[in-house]
């Protein structure tokens, strides 16, 4: 059932996607919970219950309204000199691996909102890590660690309180042909850089061991989809139910590949984002937030 679905909702796309012109004009352009997100314009962003600029459903919104999702320095910079040898752990407080860099001058890059109190001290969610992956770092080895925590913020996502769906896990798999499409129409990232959907997959870091991604946002929106957590595979992730603008409790993006002129803008597949929480190990909280359809498996014994 689910796959005749999906082929009807494809051809609709296709045929609105004849029609689409780069400049975009309105999210609204869908059919069943399949975005065309090659229409979406930053105009159409509105206020929701995660944050003042959303789109799609009011729990899928961009770190801060009135700026990137990265903690920016005094002076502007999205990235900030760190003192090496410190763990990167995950969101349940396990050390991943040592952080290291060959760079004299070593910087991570950090996304606004997030601090967590991990290992008895305060950390930072980092982006590009030693792991090859998101993970939190010690405040205490970023230089300039007073300033950073002027800048840091403060962002969580919410709990829809419309009651929970199916129990997941992170899987200990994922499929390499998914990992090197777009997420984004017409990215200018090139066929290795960001936007990629494998950063919402289960993918082999440098410690050797699958992780993935908690998102605030759906991508392909220009929101950012701001990583706010990483977890290992088999960590339990209980889906719940989400208002959107389609009425069904989960949104779908179309997946891009490159055409003749070698730019993003063939579709090829799609990739579905539920809404849920992970509840850390490190302190019981529940991490709310988006993940991929394709990063998970029916588990049971959510909490």
């Amino acid at each position: 059932m689910r796959m005749r679905m999906m082929a009807s909702v494809l051809v609709a796309l296709t045929g609105c996607m004849a029609e689409a012109s780069d400049d975009g004009v309105d999210v609204q352009d869908q059919v069943g919970d399949l975005v065309n997100t090659s229409r979406v314009h930053a105009a159409a962003l509105v206020a929701g219950v995660n944050g003042t600029a959303c789109t799609a459903s009011p729990f899928n919104c961009k770190l801060r309204a009135d700026g990137g999702s990265r903690v920016t320095t005094a002076s502007g910079l999205d990235s900030w000199g760190i003192a090496l040898g410190a763990s990167v752990r995950d969101g349940n407080g396990t050390a991943m691996i040592t952080q290291t860099s060959s760079d004299p001058s070593p910087r991570m890059t950090f996304n606004f909102g997030q601090t967590r109190a991990l290992a008895g001290k305060a950390h930072a969610l980092a982006l590009s890590t030693s792991n090859g992956s998101s993970g939190w770092y010690p405040l205490d080895h970023i230089l300039g660690e007073t300033s950073f925590r002027n800048q840091v913020g403060e962002v969580n996502a919410k709990d829809p309180g419309r009651g929970s769906m199916a129990c997941y896990e992170i899987a200990n798999t994922s499929d390499p042909t998914l990992e090197l499409k777009k997420v984004v129409f017409d990215s200018q990232e090139g066929i290795d850089g960001h936007e990629r959907a494998g950063d919402y997959l289960p993918i082999v870091r440098n410690n050797g061991n699958r992780s993935a991604n908690l998102v605030f946002s759906v991508p392909g929106f220009s929101l950012g989809g701001a990583t706010v957590d990483h977890f290992p595979h088999g960590t339990k992730y209980q889906r719940v139910s989400v208002p959107t603008d389609s009425g069904l409790p989960s949104i779908t993006i179309p997946l891009w590949v490159q055409d003749s002129a070698g730019r993003f803008r063939t579709q090829s597949g799609t990739m579905r984002f539920f809404y849920g929480y992970v509840r850390s190990a490190a302190d019981g909280v529940k991490r709310f937030g988006w993940m991929a359809e394709d990063a998970l498996v029916v588990s049971s014994g959510c909490t």
